[in-house]
């Protein structure tokens, strides 16, 4: 099966899984496991931070890093697309007790001017902006790359008014890959920015949130009660590593099939709208004459290739480590073939 559903869908290598075997392991909750230290402490280094914490999942840092700086009835701003919004099942409202304060932005990215319209002025009736949140590469905006300078003047923004600042960077490596900008100059404005391991660098799971060490020490007490909390986290902790150590290079590969199978679908006589494709994700929009997404999803798989329909007419496709060149033509047969 020929899988471009998602990048999560990535499935460890035999090099990978044999890392673990002889790795130094203990009780993370007790900080006794030397592989989760060193993985934390790299990653802190890479982004730039004081210190950092592994997560099972993405979504648990984001909602950690929402938890920890806001208060119930506090409203936390994003993008209308973002993952905070979008696929964690409405947890800033359930765990944390915030509103959302959502901004329409262009592929996943909105201006500072609109920023600016969304902080809330001071008023005992409003709630109160807390928390500015940002998503590198914009997922849902076809894995749109934050410029720089524009990520710049958000957080100055937010932080002149008062926010703290929170950067979801899930595929933040995509994004240094493409431009060669590091992580730490993308993350330097954001109190907390964290990285995914399951995504383009092939683990089976995991996240690393990162921050100052005040907001690490407050972040275990959050990981403790949402029931984050592992023991021998350095069975996981290597293969993160790993894909540090090995997966990261490669991540252009990923960028120009993506670059290549979107130049190849743009030109189809169906295609109405493609976002832009920057890195590893590209997002289209079929006109009236094509078939339902969901028709032409069912048919590809009938087929032996995997992609994911993301509205009654947009489909969304995926490149990561376990598809190539071939994977990309047997993608392209076969959506023709539906189309």
């Amino acid at each position: 099966m020929r899988d471009f559903f998602s990048d999560t869908k990535t499935i460890p290598t035999r090099a990978m899984r044999e890392a673990i075997l002889d790795v130094p392991v203990g009780d993370e909750q007790k900080d006794e496991d030397p592989t989760t230290r060193a993985l934390c402490e790299r990653v802190a280094a890479l982004l730039g931070k004081e210190a950092a914490i592994l997560l099972p999942t993405g979504t648990l840092c984001n909602e950690i890093a929402v938890n920890v700086q806001t208060n119930p009835g506090d409203e936390v701003i994003c993008e209308e697309s973002c993952h905070l919004i979008n696929f964690e099942t409405g947890g800033p409202a359930a765990i944390s007790g915030v509103m959302i304060r959502t901004i329409a932005g262009e592929n996943g990215i909105f201006e500072p001017d609109q920023l600016r319209a969304a902080i809330r002025p001071a008023s005992r009736y409003a709630p109160k902006s807390a928390l500015l949140c940002v998503e590198q590469t914009a997922n849902m905006g076809g894995g749109t790359i934050w410029p720089l300078e524009k990520l710049n003047a958000v957080a100055e923004i937010a932080h002149s008014a008062g926010l703290a600042t929170h950067m979801d960077g899930a595929r933040l490596l995509n994004a240094s890959a493409a431009t060669g900008i590091s992580p730490a100059d993308y993350a330097a404005g954001f109190d907390t920015v964290w990285i995914d391991f399951s995504k383009a660098l092939g683990t089976p799971m995991g996240g690393v949130l990162a921050g100052s060490a005040e907001f690490i020490q407050e972040a275990w007490r959050a990981k403790q009660q949402m029931g984050g909390a592992m023991r021998q986290s350095g069975i996981l902790a290597a293969m993160c590593l790993y894909g540090l150590d090995h997966h990261v290079d490669r991540l252009s590969e990923d960028h120009r099939l993506a670059k290549y199978l979107a130049d190849q679908i743009r030109a189809l006589p169906q295609v109405a709208h493609m976002q832009p494709v920057e890195t590893n994700i590209i997002i289209f929009d079929l006109d009236d004459s094509a078939p339902l997404a969901a028709d032409i999803v069912a048919g590809m798989k009938a087929d032996g290739v995997l992609i994911g329909a993301f509205g009654p007419r947009r489909i969304r496709i995926v490149t990561h480590l376990d598809v190539d060149m071939p994977a990309g033509e047997d993608l392209l047969v076969a959506l023709k073939k539906q189309l």
